[in-house]
């Protein structure tokens, strides 16, 4: 059963043996998942571990399963009739499993639409627990039938012969299911999730190879596009449905906006920015006429993924369905063929993979936003130097011209109006702006510094947006709505 789940997986059928992470993750609160993230080494580790566990919680279940099974069948082979067996070890668990794991049924890692992939997905565990019955039912009569001509003949060597074709039988499948995980975990995330994009390779539109990652799975989708299309219902009076092409006829829109994850700390590098090309999701809102009661819009990824944003932000021009990423088709990492772009809202709003929008009312909440992340998810005003590293050392006799100190600046949806530093802890100095993304992208900055003394120097960075707002730390902002506060280097200056 669990070969065949992980050869599902590698045809790319959502399965248990991964959305059951999804589904209990959203009652796991944001605290109690930090500590264990941390204990576990990181968000890949802590997703390692969740698969891990479960193919061994499933192993060790189906193998009390089979032994209760041989109990039973021993004492009292006339009661363990078909009809008996394929209810309590397929229809039971098909049942349990619709229950428990039915709102993330509709995944889908190739692009179905929610309702055909949750078929798929219950039609491909039906297949797994059907051949757990079989095997077990059929392998227990293989070696417990007697052999023609002698009444007595049970538990003998040829028996032991049976066991032996039996065992061999499962190591091969066994070996197939490593061989299958293994090639699953190549093709993981593991090896980009959490891609970072800081220090001195800093562009100012950064490439799509570089830009920063965080995905919630295992195995990230590869939506085929002619098995895609985009549900537009909920709160509505004229729902619909558009296929790409469709998408590729309205007006297009491009725009540069910067993109941050809420877990991104002051000094590191979830963060980058894009020019981006779609619709604007305002075209078809408007189309599709939202009822008087419509307060929240849900957007659904094809990995089952939702969050939400208000339908006043939803109808501001700047949001956008976005299909370009810097002139070319989205990469597959970053939502091929459709994400949506929030500007000023934190990273887990830009939802990858679109295929459904929901308007829905206010009660409205999304996979992170159910997990207690939150409640403030509009960014607030963040700055970062690059340049120089943390404790870099420079001797004064040595140096030949000033220092460059540089980095980045972001207002969200505001944009940034001017970046200052202190290398006092007591006077602000204006950095250059050298770049500027807008209103919806960071600007780089630099300056050049002269130190005129030996000694340790804390350089900090301030920004003031687009609204005059200054960075600085808010204590009063919760601790699972974004850090908010000043970024500082220690520079070590020698004689």
């Amino acid at each position: 059963m669990t070969t065949a789940m992980l050869l599902l997986a590698a045809l790319r059928v959502a399965t248990p043996l991964v959305i059951i992470g999804d589904r209990l993750s959203v009652f796991i609160p944001p605290g109690p998942f930090l500590s264990v993230m941390g204990t576990v080494g990181g968000y890949n580790h802590l997703k390692q571990l969740g698969v891990g566990s479960t193919i061994a919680g499933q192993l060790f279940v189906a193998a009390i399963g089979g032994a209760v099974f041989g109990l039973l069948a021993r004492r009292n082979p006339a009661r363990l009739s078909a009809i008996w067996t394929m209810s309590i070890l397929v229809v039971l668990p098909i049942f349990a499993f619709a229950i428990a794991l039915w709102p993330v049924l509709g995944t889908s890692y190739v692009g179905l639409p929610i309702e055909a992939a949750r078929l798929v997905t219950l039609v491909g565990f039906a297949l797994c627990v059907f051949l757990f019955e079989r095997t077990l039912v059929t392998s227990f009569e293989f070696l417990t039938t007697r052999k023609f001509g002698k009444e007595n003949y049970e538990f003998t060597p040829a028996v032991g012969r049976r066991a032996f074709l039996l065992s061999a039988i499962g190591v091969a499948v066994a070996g197939g299911g490593v061989a299958l995980a293994r090639k699953l975990y190549r093709v993981a995330t593991f090896s980009y999730d959490g891609t970072q994009y800081k220090g001195r390779i800093v562009e100012p539109i950064t490439p799509n190879e570089l830009f920063y990652c965080v995905t919630k799975n295992v195995v990230d989708p590869k939506v085929n596009v002619d098995l895609w299309h985009l549900e537009l219902n909920g709160l509505l009076q004229n729902p619909a449905t558009w296929r790409f092409e469709d998408l590729l006829g309205f007006p297009a829109q491009e725009q540069q906006t910067t993109l941050m994850c809420i877990s991104n700390s002051l000094d590191a590098g979830l963060i980058s920015n894009a020019i981006w090309k779609g619709v604007p999701l305002r075209d078809l809102l408007e189309r599709a006429a939202p009822l008087s009661s419509a307060a929240r819009v849900r957007f659904h990824g094809v990995d089952n993924y939702t969050d939400t944003i208000p339908v006043e932000k939803a109808m501001e021009p700047t949001t956008l369905l976005a299909y370009d990423m810097n002139g070319v088709r989205l990469p597959h990492r970053h939502g091929y063929p459709l994400r949506v772009i929030v500007p000023g809202y934190f990273g887990e709003k830009n939802v990858k993979w679109l295929t459904r929008i929901e308007v829905a009312d206010a009660n409205a909440k999304g996979f992170y936003e159910a997990q207690g992340w939150g409640p403030d998810f509009i960014v607030p005003t963040r700055s970062r130097i690059d340049v120089p590293d943390n404790w870099s050392s420079f001797s004064l006799g040595k140096l030949t011209g000033p220092i460059e100190v540089k980095g980045i600046a972001y207002g969200g949806d505001r944009g940034v109006w001017r970046v200052e530093l202190s290398f006092d802890g007591q006077t602000w100095n204006d950095a250059e702006i050298y770049y500027s993304g807008g209103k919806l992208g960071w600007s780089l900055w630099k300056t050049q510094w002269n130190p005129v003394a030996a000694g340790d120097y804390m350089v900090v960075v301030r920004a003031t947006d687009g609204e005059g707002h200054v960075q600085e730390w808010k204590s009063d902002r919760g601790r699972f709505s974004g850090v908010a506060g000043l970024h500082y280097v220690t520079v070590q200056i020698t004689a």
